[in-house]
């Protein structure tokens, strides 16, 4: 390899960037072995064990045994975080109040009909739903 400098630099690269790798994936698992509900505190006190005195060993096995249901495990937390986002976005947004809100929502129906968004008919409806 003394021949070819780029070689060398380029198998270090390699064996860096798939150290970060296995680094990211060490501290994922690790981190979904606190978040799992299902498992209770001396099995995930075994699995953390075997994940950092054989680290290589237990992560795989860790993918292997629980890969899917570690999916779903961040499936379910991106979900319960889109939901708190929706939440607090419409508490910060709040629905209209006061006295002018049912002639605000009016007027912006009246100019969605204009510019051609709404029928005659879905206007019609729309407004009967907000006089309600």
């Amino acid at each position: 390899m003394d021949d070819y400098p780029a070689l060398s630099i380029f198998w270090s690269m390699l064996w860096f960037f798939l150290w970060i790798m296995w680094l990211f994936l060490l501290f994922k698992i690790i981190t979904d072995i606190f978040r799992d509900h299902e498992l209770n505190g001396w099995a995930k006190a075994g699995w953390l064990i075997f994940v950092i005195l054989l680290p290589f060993l237990g992560v795989l096995v860790y993918v292997i045994a629980r890969g899917k249901s570690m999916t779903q495990r961040d499936v379910k937390q991106a979900k319960e975080s889109e939901a708190a986002f929706q939440d607090y976005i419409r508490q910060t947004a709040g629905s209209p109040s006061g006295g002018g809100s049912h002639a605000d929502e009016l007027a912006k129906l009246v100019a969605l009909k204009d510019k051609g968004a709404l029928s005659e008919a879905e206007f019609q409806q729309a407004k009967a739903k907000l006089l309600t």
